[in-house]
Order: C-alpha cells, then structure tokens, then sequence
C-alpha cells in the first residue's frame, strides 16, 4: 500500500484510508524523497500519556545502542542474530549502577524480545521513571538477566 505524506518533516505519516502509521520527524534535503519517521507504536505511549495525565516523562535505561543491522559499519568483528548492541553506558545513568557492560547484546525485556531500537523505546516509554525493568542479556557465551532501575531523561 502506498503511504502518503504531509508537509516536509514534523506531520503524520499516513496510508492512503487514513491511518497513521508514524510521524515524520526530518527529510534529507541533499536527496530528493527521503526522510526519517518515527513508527505509530513508539507513539502512542507518549500521546496516551499526555490524554492521560497533560505530561510525559520519559524513562531511560542510561545507554545507547545499536541494531544489529548497523553494526557491521560500525565494528565488523561484532556479529549477532538477535537483540540490540549496548555501544555505551552513560555515566551516572541507571544502568551505569548495575552489572550491564558496554558490548553486552540486550536478547529481551521482562520478557519481550528485542531485536531494534525502536522495539526497546516502544517498550520504555511505556515506563515511568523509577520502575523496575529486567534485561535479559548476552555476553560472550553467557547469558544472564539484570535489573535497572528506570530513570528520568
């Protein structure tokens, strides 16, 4: 199905019957019909929040990482099937208190699967700040399950 949008950057990434299936976030101005959006799932926390209570605060885990279709630009020695790379911790970020290591892959979170970024934002923002989330994780041959305390971004 073709999906159609409106405007250049910032408005709703809809189908032709309506629904919206994302939001249109930037639109490479050097290449003509390429843009970013961000998918509906990811959202519809952050607007439920906001129907809910007038507010959205946003949990975080502490870390950036990557898919694992990005890695291999990134370091081609890391190679994995599923689940997300952990490329950093921030420092004095929620997971800098736990045993969570940089190169760890994250397999799941309290019991969901992961395998993109996005799939982990739909799940944390979901979340408030100082709710408890348990990540299973891969390291090397080892596989294990650690617990974060969620907090404030």
């Amino acid at each position: 199905m073709q999906r159609l949008t409106l405007g250049n950057s910032g408005g709703p990434l809809i189908y032709p019957n309506g629904e919206v299936v994302g939001i249109n976030t930037v639109k490479i101005s050097t290449a003509e019909g390429i843009g970013f959006a961000i998918p509906i799932n990811v959202v519809k926390p952050i607007i439920e929040s906001f129907q809910e209570t007038g507010e959205f605060t946003q949990a975080t885990i502490g870390i950036y990482a990557y898919d694992k279709e990005v890695i291999p630009y990134l370091d081609q020695k890391v190679s994995f099937k599923q689940g997300i790379y952990v490329a950093q911790i921030t420092e004095k970020g929620p997971a800098s208190q736990t045993e969570l290591k940089e190169g760890d892959i994250i397999l799941g979170i309290d019991g969901k699967e992961l395998n993109t970024m996005n799939d982990l934002r739909e799940y944390v923002y979901q979340k408030k700040p100082d709710d408890e989330v348990t990540l299973r994780i891969s390291r090397g041959k080892i596989n294990r399950e650690i617990k974060v305390i969620l907090g404030k971004k």
